[in-house]
């Protein structure tokens, strides 16, 4: 069974899945100290509604979220927009950060001394058996990330957490990867020696990059790769996009790709008239656009089932 926002529900009724989509994303200091911009909350929680809502209305069942600490997680306003919606949230645990640890952490546990215990797996482990903040939501997999400055201290420190509580709970892994500096070569060396299965780890942004030979590497190792940034236009086009899951499909690479947009209802990390330049970036891109593209460049039916609804499935349930 898997958690989602609503309660457990089986993997094999998830249905088609977005891999990486948030809801929110929110500077939650910043928000709780000059919240001019986000206005209205119930305004706010009304248009995600009828956001998802037309997700849902395209086919789509189900989304990951991988909204973390350090992305401002908030359980109870994702519980108020999933009662409303025909649509499984499965959220995560972990911690975001391309560097440091935050300062909650820095002289605690292993930041005071290598031998003492990581406080961060049991926060995690909690998470994901008892619940999220007394919500009784409870998480259904783990998420940290590794960008271009590569595996810091800390970005390793919180993977290796990240490592620990899934081998403590079976939940799989979600690592936000660089794909251009091959980030993902590093995040398998630390997990081969946490002795975690690539088999419950998805590789995100993988579709950042066009290097066919480094993705292949990754998914004949066994992740699965996220190409989960359509629409994001600044950091990859569309057809570079299209045109790289269309290779790894002719290499019979289709049962190893995860599709989605890594979008959000609102994301507080640039003005809000920056999103008029991504009018692609949304929920709605792949089923509109991308899908029928897809097509186009001779990917199967067969093979679009099978990142949209068996791999998910797969992933999701792996370890458990």
């Amino acid at each position: 069974m898997i958690q989602t926002v609503r309660g457990p529900v089986d993997s094999a009724d998830l249905g088609p899945t977005l891999v990486h989509e948030h809801v929110f994303v929110l500077t939650a200091d910043v928000q709780r100290n000059w919240p001019d911009e986000w206005g209205d909350e119930d305004a706010r929680v009304d248009e995600a509604v009828a956001k998802l809502s037309e997700l849902a209305g395209a086919g789509v069942r189900t989304i990951f979220d991988p909204t973390v600490a350090g992305l401002g997680r908030d359980i109870p306003r994702i519980q108020r927009i999933a009662a409303r919606v025909d649509l499984h949230i499965v959220v995560a645990t972990g911690l975001y950060t391309y560097d440091e640890v935050p300062n909650f952490f820095r002289n605690r546990g292993k930041g005071l001394h290598p031998d003492l215990p990581e406080p961060m797996v049991d926060l995690f482990v909690r998470d994901l058996t008892e619940g999220i903040a007394g919500t009784g939501v409870k998480a259904g997999f783990l998420k940290c990330a590794v960008d271009e400055r590569g595996m810091t201290e800390g970005v390793e420190r919180v993977l290796r957490a990240v490592a620990q509580a899934h081998l403590a709970t079976g939940a799989p892994v979600m690592v936000h990867t660089h794909a251009h500096s091959r980030q993902g070569l590093a995040v398998r060396t630390v997990l081969d020696q946490e002795g975690v299965s690539p088999s419950a780890v998805m590789l995100a942004h993988c579709g950042d990059t066009d290097d066919a030979d480094y993705l292949s590497e990754l998914a004949e190792a066994g992740y699965l790769l996220g190409m989960d940034r359509f629409g994001l236009e600044t950091v990859a086009p569309f057809a570079q996009r299209v045109e790289i899951v269309a290779e790894l499909c002719r290499r019979g690479l289709a049962g190893s790709m995860g599709l989605a947009h890594d979008t959000a209802c609102y994301i507080d990390w640039a003005e809000p008239a920056a999103r008029e330049w991504l009018p692609q970036w949304n929920y709605l891109h792949i089923p509109n656009e991308v899908l029928p593209a897809l097509r186009e460049r001779g990917v199967t039916d067969e093979q679009i089932d099978q990142m949209l609804v068996a791999n998910p499935a797969r992933w999701i349930a792996a370890g458990r």
